[in-house]
Formats: C-alpha cells, sequence, structure tokens
C-alpha cells in the first residue's frame, strides 16, 4: 500500500513552514506538525474529525489576539479542537485562501516558538 498523496494545501504550507531556520516536520496525533526547537507551530488538519475543514493551526500572542482575529475574520479564523485553549488560531485553507496572509501567520507562529537565541542570530 503506497502513502497518500499530499493534499496542495499541505503540500504549499510545507514549502512555506520549511523555509523557516530549524525547522523540521513529523506527525502529532496523527497530522502533519511543524516544530522549532522541539515546540510546534504549525499543524494541517484536513478533515480533522470528519469537520469537512482544511486548515493551518498556528500560534498566537495569547487568547486576545486569538479572539480579535477570529471576531474579526470569522470565515479565515477559527478556534481549534485541542489547540484553542492554548490561544492558537486555525486558519482556513478550504477555497482560495489568502497565502500571504497564511505564510504570514506561519511565520509569526514560528517566531513565538523559536528560541530567542535562533531569533537574535537573524530568525527568518
Amino acid at each position: 500500500m503506497t502513502a497518500p498523496t499530499p493534499s496542495s494545501a499541505l503540500t504549499r504550507v510545507r514549502d512555506i513552514a520549511l523555509l523557516l531556520p530549524d525547522v523540521e516536520e513529523r506527525p502529532s496525533h496523527g497530522q502533519p506538525t511543524f516544530f522549532v526547537a522541539g515546540k510546534q507551530f504549525a499543524q494541517v488538519r484536513e478533515d480533522h474529525h470528519g469537520d469537512g475543514r482544511v486548515i493551518v493551526c498556528v500560534r498566537t500572542s495569547g487568547s486576545d489576539e486569538q479572539a480579535m482575529l477570529i471576531d474579526a475574520a470569522p470565515d479565515t479564523y477559527m478556534r481549534p479542537a485541542y489547540l484553542g485553549a492554548d490561544g492558537w488560531v486555525g486558519v482556513t485553507l478550504d477555497g482560495d485562501p489568502d497565502w500571504i496572509l497564511i505564510e504570514d501567520r506561519i511565520a509569526r507562529s514560528w517566531e513565538l516558538a523559536a528560541p530567542r537565541g535562533l531569533l537574535e542570530a537573524g530568525g527568518r
């Protein structure tokens, strides 16, 4: 049996995430997940628990930023299962997403997870 072909959304997120310094990809809870210095900063979910959505989960600075993003653009952002309590947001990848915004959110999430030394060395 061959592994399933990654979706175009996963391929695009992977291309964005792996351009950032010291990133590794490995599965977490069965989902493609991206880490910097052992800390998770992005996770792609496709039809997670049958929800029919394709999203990338990313860190925010906390619950205030999470609420602001969801309130300002509920068609783009949502509170993801399991990670939402920690201030993460899900960014929709369905349809024709704004890839510039998604690239920025992934990079910002990386910055929130990366160790200070990596940021001070030039980061992204």
